[in-house]
């Protein structure tokens, strides 16, 4: 792609802001970077990014900027105490692209409207991890105005590696609690199975060689699985960032409806209590184990 794309900027450079800038550097994006502790761009300077000492200067330099911070209180307060919605040029975009639940989302349009009006302003959040963020094959549930579409479709294709348009903004954070109660059960069903597995007296190589290739296994699930036998617990989903996502869909669902989403969000919390929030979600299969006394 030649470097005749608007500059982007991506404000927190986490694991997903990382990988996301990492990409669309790779791609001939002018990127401008910026995060609360600047050692994290370091290495982004040395692809080519440009850092930014503000959000507010990120956002002056921009004419897309990218928000991918944990939760709603961290965008807003980017927005607003860091200035970055201030700084913004008319006819700007504001991609917001964390997950930050139903209930922080409407807060977001609601200031983004009532402050900054000539702000096109995409709800934008993103189904990946690490690994897919830097080599641009996340999946991006985008939701805003259509006259932003061809604007931020070079960055998104940079980004993704699939872009689905589900209407006005908001519609796309609802669509991603969707997919993460989806991801929800499918980790827990990983982690059921071969805790279970081991109770019985069976190899988790078993249940990779049995289940594998098969059509109840997800290529994610086979991964999952995979990384489970070989006793690799670092994170690609955190698991204090996927129950996060897990109590945003109970929120956004209201009341006690949902009783099985809930039971696993208690199961998960356990096992965040004992200290495991920063592994893997499968860090859950060993916590299972324990707690069935594995032989």
């Amino acid at each position: 792609m030649a470097r005749t794309h608007e500059p982007v900027a991506v404000l927190g450079i986490g694991a997903m802001g990382h990988g996301m800038a990492t990409s669309a550097l790779r791609a001939g994006i002018p990127t401008i970077v910026w995060n609360r502790t600047m050692e994290a761009t370091r290495d982004l300077a040395e692809l080519g990014a440009e850092v930014a000492e503000t959000a507010a200067g990120a956002a002056r330099r921009a004419a897309i900027v990218v928000t991918m911070v944990t939760d709603a209180d961290a965008a807003l307060s980017i927005a607003r105490d860091q200035g970055m919605l201030a700084a913004l040029a008319p006819g700007a975009i504001w991609a917001q692209m964390s997950t930050i639940g139903v209930a922080g989302t409407d807060r977001v349009v609601a200031m983004a409207g009532a402050e900054r009006p000539d702000v096109m302003l995409l709800d934008a959040p993103v189904s990946g991890s690490k690994d897919p963020a830097e080599h641009g094959q996340l999946t991006i549930f985008a939701s805003g105005p259509d006259e932003a579409r061809p604007r931020v479709a070079p960055l998104f294709d940079a980004l993704g590696q699939r872009t689905i348009w589900v209407g006005a903004a908001g519609a796309g954070t609802r669509l991603k609690l969707v997919n993460n109660t989806w991801l929800a059960f499918a980790a827990e069903a990983v982690a059921e199975s071969v805790a279970l597995a081991r109770r019985l007296g069976l190899e988790t190589e078993t249940v990779v060689d049995a289940l594998g290739g098969g059509p109840l296994v997800s290529t994610w699930q086979a991964a999952k699985l995979r990384r489970i036998a070989d006793g690799e617990f670092s994170a690609q989903f955190a698991l204090s960032l996927a129950l996060k996502d897990v109590h945003l869909a109970l929120q956004a669902a209201g009341g006690d409806r949902f009783a099985v989403l809930a039971c696993l969000a208690d199961e998960w919390q356990q096992a965040v209590e004992q200290g495991l929030g920063e592994q893997d979600l499968t860090i859950v299969t060993r916590v299972l184990e324990q707690q069935g006394g594995t032989p």
